[in-house]
């Protein structure tokens, strides 16, 4: 047998998708081939790239984020078209690693069809992520899902939290592989002396708690945000946030430029409301970013990052939407000595190296990807 090739399937453009680079990236190194697919829903990217881990190539199909039904359509069009490439190219992979519901079903009828293995990579709970759609749906797309889980040859989630959200699911293999950055990129950061300067690069959607945000910083001209990402609030946040001189807005920014942002920051915050069951698991990028570096974070309490920074002392939990408590922790943090942020960040930085490094994720991957 020679060299295994893998083919990454993801419904978004993959420019920047940190979680999906990471994992090319460390199959390549192991001595996979590895081959991306992304799904381009602007047409504004190459249809092909040479990247450091092998070929990204992208599926154009026009369609919206974040619209939920009314993007079932062109979401049919994509499964299409996965299958025409899968079909067409089916001698040249051997495993499938799919990201999320949109790619895995059409993943696992090429498997079926081509005696390919197929990887089921969960990032998000797909039947908690349609936003505005009817409750039949959500149930039968969950069922579908958890059925799903038990036929391909592997499952992987992003957090132990979620665990609790796949009940019911038999896979043949699960493995846990948090959303830690891979980064070699050195936070050299001076403990800058205030103001205090917050950083949040993520979806830009109000129910991540950004305008409670903004509020807070309506009311304190000397602290400052720096805002990046994109999102389907992307609009009104940014009219907003334009409003407020001591707010910076990036919209969208290469994963570097995420960051070096973290590294300026005295504090980052993921509020995001636990009213909505993926959030309730979610395990954000941002926190891991904010322990790699050394940052306090602040989470909103009830999501699935409220006990990790809880009981490893990784920040501060707040309820969502209280702009109070929020202002109020805000307030202490800025009142940190130099000294407090040192210590701080020496401990969240051992956490990190301990449990959650990227080098340890890889590991988990690499072991995962050994047994198939």
């Amino acid at each position: 047998m020679g060299m295994k090739r893998v083919l990454i399937l993801r419904s978004n453009p993959v420019e920047p998708d940190p979680r999906v680079e990471k994992e090319a990236r460390a199959l390549a190194e192991a001595g996979y081939q590895v081959r991306v697919l992304g799904w381009d829903r602007i047409g504004r990217s190459p249809r092909q790239e040479r990247k450091d881990y092998g070929t990204l190539e992208r599926i154009f199909i026009r369609a919206h984020f974040g619209k939920g039904l009314a993007n079932l359509p062109a979401l049919l069009r994509f499964q299409v078209a996965l299958l025409k490439f899968l079909f067409q190219h089916r001698s040249e992979y051997d495993i499938i690693h799919a990201c999320d519901l949109d790619t895995v079903v059409s993943a696992y009828v090429a498997g079926l069809l081509f005696h390919k293995k197929v990887v089921y990579d969960i990032f998000d709970f797909y039947a908690e992520m349609l936003r505005h759609t009817p409750n039949w749906i959500k149930r039968a797309v969950k069922h579908l899902d958890i059925w799903l889980m038990g036929k391909v040859d592997a499952v992987i989630l992003a957090d132990e939290a979620r665990k609790e959200q796949i009940r019911g699911a038999k896979p043949k293999r699960l493995q846990i592989i948090y959303n830690s950055p891979d980064t070699l990129w050195e936070c050299r950061e001076s403990y800058s002396s205030p103001p205090l300067r917050i950083v949040y690069v993520g979806l830009l959607q109000v129910e991540r708690g950004i305008l409670q945000m903004l509020e807070v910083l309506h009311t304190h001209p000397e602290w400052e945000l720096d805002l990046a990402g994109f999102g389907g609030d992307e609009e009104r946040i940014r009219q907003e946030a334009e409003k407020l001189p001591n707010v910076r807005y990036h919209g969208r920014i290469p994963y570097e430029e995420t960051l070096r942002l973290t590294c300026t920051a005295h504090v980052l915050f993921a509020t995001y409301d636990p009213s909505i069951p993926n959030h309730r698991y979610s395990s954000a990028n941002k926190l891991f970013e904010a322990m790699a570096f050394g940052k306090p974070i602040i989470v909103a309490r009830g999501t699935g990052m409220d006990r990790l920074v809880e009981s490893l002392g990784l920040g501060y939990v707040v309820e969502y939407g209280n702009v109070r408590e929020l202002e109020a922790t805000l307030r202490r943090i800025a009142g940190w000595t130099e000294e407090q942020r040192r210590a701080f960040a020496e401990r969240a930085k051992a956490v990190f190296e301990q449990h959650f490094s990227w080098e340890k994720m890889k590991k988990r991957l690499l072991a995962l990807y050994s047994e198939l």
